[in-house]
């Protein structure tokens, strides 16, 4: 049964741009559609998320998604939405990008060919590696004009009189080669529509374009909009850099913490783009998080169904644990059952110290480890401290006559010391 994919991303708020007749042809064909991925990097980030989860829709809706990752185009860089030019990345590197991009892409995406509508995934390399140049200018250049390309919003924002970077002959070409990509996958694989964000609608039409004057066939179009802030600063990134899908870049726990830390107004349309809850209850969720906006009801739930989603339940549920650990009343088992990483994400930017390992082997009595480490001035103020039961380690109350051996690492190579709630302090095996 082919549902309105068009109306899901209208209700979501997703849909920019759409071509006259897309939703009617939608409506009535079992279509196949393409986006395209650019390998730049060998994770993608969550700006990413936004395609991946229209292809997620549009295959919920009973279409074949084709996702594309740009092997061929990875190599020219996209000037769309961009003011420089790219630095162009060697073959090793884009190789490896274009392999750790399919890898991510598995994991949101049905590819089980035995499925009615199973997703295909496809490298634009494989078709462009044989094409010359002398007949990609013969046969792909001559049907688009040199006048229809200067048009592009992505090629007259670099042209304009006030932009000092101007336009390689490269990047002039891109959308050439973006066209022929949906050229080659309309005669191949009879794939009609093209979607991606709003800054790619100048290349998607060239390849309406040249499906219509070369293949003499009718293409379609749509775009999402490109994610914003309601403060104005640039979503998926924060003090640390990119968010990445790659658990090895941004741990599960850095992951959850982004969405955890949406305002109130971004949640709001965050919960209908990054989830596939149904209107019914995300209208729900935000009338239940207006009520108490501190219980931060809205992000908690994007947070859980978008990290479930990218790293699985286990990951969720340890990112959850971990943060609970600054707050809740978290156990030392709990503390141990955290990867390096995500203790390192937890405890970002509190003071430590590095103590040799044999010290902890012979046994660290509490009075000097507190005082000798610098995390309280004297063993008067330790001693003091413990008489008002407010000293800890990992998250456990001791009195004076604990020591720390190397039962008590985390990870074996992390002590964490705390004074009443909220002073901790790492101990850091050397």
């Amino acid at each position: 049964m082919i549902m309105n994919f068009v109306e899901e991303l209208r209700w979501r708020g997703m849909l920019h741009d759409i071509m006259p007749e897309t939703e009617e042809y939608l409506l009535k064909n079992k279509t196949t559609g393409y986006i395209g991925f650019d390998p730049t990097a060998d994770s993608l980030h969550i700006g990413s998320l936004v395609p991946i989860i229209i292809l997620m829709h549009f295959q919920k809706a009973g279409h074949n998604p084709i996702a594309l990752v740009g092997g061929a185009t990875g190599m020219v860089g996209d000037p769309s939405g961009k003011s420089d030019e790219r630095n162009l990345l060697d073959e090793e590197t884009l190789n490896k990008n274009v392999a750790g991009v399919k890898g991510q892409l598995a994991r949101f995406l049905d590819f089980d060919s035995t499925s009615e509508n199973a997703a295909e995934l496809v490298n634009n390399y494989d078709w462009m590696k044989d094409i010359s140049l002398i007949d990609f200018v013969r046969d792909v250049g001559k049907h688009i004009t040199v006048n229809y390309m200067m048009a592009k919003d992505s090629v007259k924002k670099r042209l304009d009189a006030d932009s000092q970077a101007g336009m390689s002959f490269t990047e002039f070409t891109y959308q050439l080669f973006q066209g022929y990509d949906f050229y080659h996958l309309f005669k191949e694989k009879n794939c009609v529509l093209q979607m991606g964000g709003s800054d790619q609608w100048g290349n998607i039409t060239t390849g309406t374009e040249l499906v219509r004057r070369k293949a003499q066939g009718k293409a379609y179009a749509l775009t999402c909009k490109l994610i914003t802030k309601a403060d104005g600063t640039k979503f998926g990134k924060t003090a640390g850099g990119n968010v990445w899908l790659d658990a090895n870049r941004t741990s599960p726990y850095k992951f959850y913490q982004y969405w955890l830390n949406s305002s109130d107004e971004d949640a709001e349309s965050y919960i209908k783009i990054f989830t596939f809850l149904d209107k019914e209850t995300i209208e729900a969720l935000i009338a239940e998080h207006k009520q108490a906006p501190h219980l931060r009801i809205l992000q908690k739930k994007i947070g859980e169904e978008v990290t479930k989603m990218t790293h699985g339940v286990e990951a969720y549920e340890n990112a959850i644990k971990a943060s609970n650990i600054l707050f809740g009343n978290s156990t030392a088992e709990d503390l141990k059952s955290l990867n390096e990483q995500t203790f390192l994400d937890v405890f970002d930017g509190v003071p430590q110290a590095d103590i040799e390992r044999s010290v902890i082997e012979n046994g660290l009595e509490i009075v000097p480890a507190f005082s000798e480490t610098s995390f309280l001035k004297s063993n008067g103020e330790v001693r003091r401290a413990l008489s008002e039961n407010s000293i800890s380690v990992n998250k456990e109350k001791v009195k004076d006559d604990f020591v720390i051996t190397i039962s008590d690492l985390i990870a074996d190579k992390f002590v964490l010391l705390q004074r009443g709630k909220k002073s901790y302090f790492l101990l850091k095996v050397i």
